[in-house]
C-alpha cells in the first residue's frame, strides 16, 4: 500500500514538472515572438506640419550697448596726474573725469597775461600821444605826415592789444582743457589711461555711454541682411533675465563687413526699455519673417524623391503613406517651402524616409536607434 502511494506521488511530480516546462516554453516563445514583431516595426522621427515655426526664425547673440557712446579724449597733451572716475561710475555734465599736468600751460598763460598788460600799456600811450598831437596838428604845429605816424602807432597798438588778449584767452582755454569733463550724463564703460601715463591730444582715454536708449549689437551673415531689414517681428530676450522679453526694431546695419569675421554689425533698438537691463548684458535677438511663418516649411531630409517627383511619408494610424508634394523653393536652415500637398496638423516622417514603403507600420514613440 505504501509503495502504491509513492508511485502515485512520483507520477504527479513528473506531470507537474512537465506542465511547468511546457508553460515556460510557451511564455518564452510568446515573448520572443512579441519582441520580434516589435523590432520589425521601424521607429521613425516625425514632425507636425505647421509647428516647425523655428524654421521661420533666426537667432543671433548680441550685447547690450548704449545708443550714444562717446569716446573721450583730452584736447591737450600731458601727463595724467588725477583720475576721478572708475568703470561703472555715473557722471553728470561738468563732472571732472581726469586731469593732466598743466604747469607748462600755466606758464604760457602767465606769459600771455604779461603780454596783454604790455600791449594795453602801449595802447594807452599811443592813444594819449594821438590825442596830444592831434591838437597840435589842428593848431598847425605839426605836419600831416607827423600826425599820420601817431595815428598809425595808435592803430598798431590797438591791434597788438587785441592779439595779446586773444592769445591770453587761448591760453586760458588750454588750461581748461587740462581737465577732462563729461558733457553728457551717463556711465563710464571703458578706461584706457591711468595716472602717470603721458597722453597726446585726441588720444581716447575713456568711453562714456549716455543715459537713455539702449540697443543690442549683433553680427549677421550677408545672406541674412535682407531678412533682417524686412523683418516683421523682432523679439529680444536676455540670458540673465529669462522672464523678460521685449520688442525691438532695426536701427542700422553696417554697410561694410568685418574684415575678419565677414559679418555685418547691426544695431537693434530696444522698445520700452526696462530698468533691469544693464550695459554689457548678453542678449538673444529672434527675427521672425511674417511671410515665412505663413509658408509651410519642412526639413529637407523629409523629402523623398520618386519617379513621380517629390513626396513625403505621411504618418497616420501607425502607417506610412506616400504623399506627393510640390516644392516651391528652398528655404534657409536646410528647409524647403511646400506650396501644395500638405496641410497644417499632418504628421510626416523626417528621418529614414528611404527605408519606408507604402502601408508600412511604423512607431513614432521612443528614441531612434
Amino acid at each position: 500500500m505504501h509503495e502504491f502511494f509513492k508511485n502515485r506521488i512520483n507520477i504527479y511530480i513528473t506531470l507537474g514538472v512537465g506542465c511547468l516546462a511546457i508553460l515556460t516554453v510557451f511564455l518564452v516563445h510568446a515573448f520572443f515572438n512579441h519582441k520580434t514583431v516589435s523590432e520589425d516595426i521601424p521607429l521613425v522621427r516625425t514632425i507636425v506640419v505647421g509647428e516647425e515655426s523655428d524654421n521661420a526664425k533666426f537667432n543671433y547673440s548680441g550685447e547690450v550697448r548704449g545708443r550714444y557712446e562717446s569716446q573721450l579724449a583730452f584736447q591737450v597733451g600731458g601727463k595724467i596726474i588725477n583720475r576721478y572716475v572708475n568703470l561703472g561710475s555715473e557722471v553728470n555734465p561738468g563732472d571732472v573725469l581726469m586731469q593732466v599736468d598743466a604747469k607748462d600751460i600755466q606758464q604760457g598763460v602767465n606769459v600771455n597775461s604779461a603780454q596783454v598788460y604790455s600791449a594795453q600799456s602801449q595802447l594807452k600811450l599811443a592813444s594819449a600821444n594821438l590825442e596830444r598831437y592831434g591838437k597840435l596838428y589842428e593848431q598847425g604845429a605839426i605836419s600831416k605826415m607827423q600826425y599820420d605816424q601817431y595815428v598809425n602807432a595808435s592803430q598798431v597798438a590797438e591791434g597788438s592789444a587785441l592779439v595779446a588778449s586773444a592769445q591770453y584767452a587761448q591760453g586760458m582755454n588750454q588750461l581748461d582743457y587740462s581737465l577732462l569733463k563729461a558733457d553728457k550724463p551717463g556711465v563710464i564703460t571703458a578706461l584706457s589711461a591711468e595716472v602717470g601715463q603721458v597722453v597726446s591730444a585726441g588720444q581716447v582715454v575713456a568711453v562714456l555711454v549716455q543715459k537713455g536708449d539702449r540697443e543690442i549689437e549683433i553680427s549677421i551673415p550677408e545672406s541674412q541682411i535682407e531678412n533682417l531689414r524686412n523683418a516683421k517681428q523682432i523679439e529680444i530676450s536676455f540670458w540673465a533675465l529669462p522672464s523678460l522679453k521685449l520688442a525691438g526694431s532695426v536701427r542700422e546695419i553696417s554697410p561694410m563687413a568685418d574684415s575678419v569675421t565677414r559679418t555685418y554689425k547691426a544695431r537693434i533698438s530696444i522698445l520700452n526699455i526696462s530698468p533691469e537691463i544693464k550695459l554689457g548684458m548678453t542678449a538673444n535677438v529672434t527675427i521672425s519673417d511674417a511671410k515665412a511663418i505663413n509658408e509651410i516649411r519642412i526639413p529637407l531630409n523629409a523629402v523623398y524623391q520618386t519617379d513621380q517627383g517629390a513626396c513625403v511619408w505621411l504618418i497616420a494610424d501607425g502607417k506610412a503613406t506616400l504623399r506627393p508634394v510640390k516644392i516651391a523653393k528652398f528655404g534657409d536652415n536646410s528647409t524647403v517651402v511646400v506650396s501644395s500637398g500638405l496641410h497644417e496638423g499632418e504628421v510626416i516622417a523626417t528621418a529614414g524616409v528611404h527605408k519606408l514603403h507604402e502601408g508600412q507600420k511604423v512607431r513614432t514613440g521612443g528614441a531612434l536607434q
